[in-house]
């Protein structure tokens, strides 16, 4: 499918969505972290019409990459009427979670508690005018090797760009006039206050992954593989306990 026809179908999904839920839902609300997964997840959402409440949470954030958000921030304000922004620091909320749990202290841990506060912020701001929370993972992320936090950036009502690629985010984020230096910014889950990006936590560029998940033959198969099924429990359903009828 052409992009600009992407664009329009994940857009009329969205709104499609909406009009068919028995409570029909009165915003959208997306985190903003900068990065062209929420950029273009966000502006897709603005496209549609309905209020859009856009949120970029810092939680000890290296300055360039909240610069990015609020960067976006502004641009999709100055695009769309129906585009709403709001700030909120959860540096103290963190600190004192952390300070909480001094006795079960781990650096993965908490990082992904970075992100659980984060969609915890979302789910409060949706239940506050009647939204929904949209995700912004893309399809390498969401089915192939499972890069998000598990109850936090996965914790979304709907994910309008999960059947998309990294390339085609990309792609469409140039068709959308998404800012230059959104687009060539390294890609980077911000939980970690050091910077580092998805590439070097993975071990593997999104143009590998890509080639990876469907290629069997691809040279980069077994470590792709290998990360999946180490994120499997994200992917799959939880597991239930089935009790027998009949003993």
């Amino acid at each position: 499918m052409e992009v600009n026809k992407k664009i329009i179908f994940i857009k009329d999904w969205i709104l499609n969505y909406v009009n068919s839920m028995q409570k029909k839902s009165q915003s959208l609300i997306i985190g903003i972290s900068g990065g062209i997964d929420s950029s273009v997840t966000s502006t897709l959402c603005a496209m549609t019409g309905l209020k859009t409440i856009v949120l970029t949470m810092p939680i000890k954030q290296k300055p360039s990459q909240h610069d990015l958000s609020l960067k976006h921030k502004d641009w999709l304000k100055q695009k769309f009427k129906n585009v709403e922004s709001h700030t909120i620091e959860l540096d103290h909320v963190f600190e004192s979670f952390k300070s909480s749990l001094q006795s079960f202290d781990n650096e993965h841990g908490m990082a992904n508690s970075r992100a659980r506060l984060r969609m915890t912020t979302l789910y409060q701001v949706a239940a506050a005018n009647k939204g929904i929370v949209v995700g912004t993972g893309n399809k390498i992320e969401d089915f192939g090797v499972g890069f998000y936090t598990k109850y936090g950036d996965g914790g979304v009502d709907i994910s309008p760009i999960a059947d998309c690629t990294k390339t085609e985010v990309w792609e469409l984020g140039k068709e959308l006039g998404i800012l230059d230096e959104i687009i060539s910014a390294q890609p980077t889950d911000g939980l970690w206050e050091d910077g580092r990006t998805d590439e070097g936590q993975l071990g593997m560029t999104y143009k590998e992954l890509e080639e990876a998940m469907t290629n069997p033959n691809s040279s980069n198969r077994s470590r792709y593989l290998e990360i999946r099924k180490l994120n499997l429990h994200k992917m799959e359903s939880i597991p239930v306990c089935k009790i027998p009828k009949k003993t």
